[in-house]
């Protein structure tokens, strides 16, 4: 399920959207969370790095604003 259609459900007014995106980014945390654990090294070099904290501030940023959209 791509980015537009999320968008387009929230815009129906139905909080799917927002328990989709909110989905994508638990389990994106417990991902995170048990590769850390286990991988003493993860991950490996600073850009790495960035790229997770990056990835994981645009879910937040996704499902923040899903559940406006929704909201409104």
């Amino acid at each position: 399920m791509g980015l537009v259609t999320v968008i387009a459900a929230a815009e129906e007014g139905s909080r799917t959207a927002f328990y989709i995106v909110g989905i994508v980014l638990v389990i994106f945390a417990l991902l995170i969370s048990a590769i850390g654990f286990t991988r003493p090294q993860f991950p490996g070099s600073d850009g790495a790095a960035r790229g997770v904290i990056g990835l994981g501030a645009l879910l937040v940023l996704i499902t923040m604003a899903t559940i406006v959209i929704v909201s409104s």
